[in-house]
């Protein structure tokens, strides 16, 4: 995993603790099996979320204890939803239900126009009042980013605002960072790597190979 020190506002990556090195140690692994891959991806995608929890506002609150004992807490301001990437992004859909129970989901199909070789929305399917909340948007991998640009536009279109879009992803390459950065910077990327960079063939290298492929086929 790349250490260049993303220091940009609204970039947050993952401490790189011994555990989570372990874990990106398992899924990159070509000869991992699928069932491992899933688990230790699962575990990742967990923190992610985690952290994304973390950016949400709060307001202070006096909470009464047992023994008629007060706390000085916390609570959430707003609401949230997931929106996921079709079909990558429908694996991080189960970490955010872990989370956050009764949350809403919706979904986005980007697909690239094999004749202009450019992302191309096929279907979307929101919740009606998303303009209200706060959204994760949720796709494991950021490599050009075209596909996430696209996906943030259709959510600006709904009315999100951009500053209450988080978009989530297990790994980064800095080419996709750059340009969603700037199209983007009031958007939070929450990643839990950056790589060194994109191949020939618009790759992260060393990347993971094709995450949805692992996830649900191989």
């Amino acid at each position: 995993m790349s250490t260049i020190p993303y220091n940009k506002k609204n970039v947050i990556v993952l401490p790189q603790t011994n555990q989570l090195r372990g874990l990106y140690s398992i899924i990159r692994d070509q000869s991992t099996k699928r069932g491992d891959f899933v688990f230790y991806s699962d575990r990742i995608i967990r923190l992610l979320v985690e952290e994304g929890l973390n950016q949400l506002p709060v307001e202070e609150t006096t909470i009464k204890c047992y023994g008629d004992h007060e706390y000085q807490g916390a609570k959430f301001l707003g609401k949230i939803c997931g929106v996921s990437i079709v079909r990558a992004g429908e694996s991080m859909e189960q970490g955010l239900r872990d989370c956050c129970r009764s949350v809403r989901i919706g979904k986005i199909l980007i697909q690239r126009d094999e004749e202009t070789a450019m992302p191309k929305l096929y279907y979307e399917k929101l919740p009606e009042d998303i303009s209200e909340r706060y959204v994760f948007l949720l796709d494991p991998m950021l490599a050009t980013g075209g596909s996430a640009m696209m996906a943030v536009e259709v959510l600006l279109s709904r009315g999100v605002r951009m500053d209450r879009i988080l978009f989530l992803n297990i790994l980064a390459a800095p080419e996709g960072i750059e340009a969603f950065h700037a199209s983007y910077p009031d958007v939070k990327i929450i990643t839990g790597g950056v790589d060194e960079k994109l191949d020939e063939n618009k790759y992260i290298v060393p990347g993971l190979g094709d995450f949805g492929d692992r996830y649900y086929c191989v």
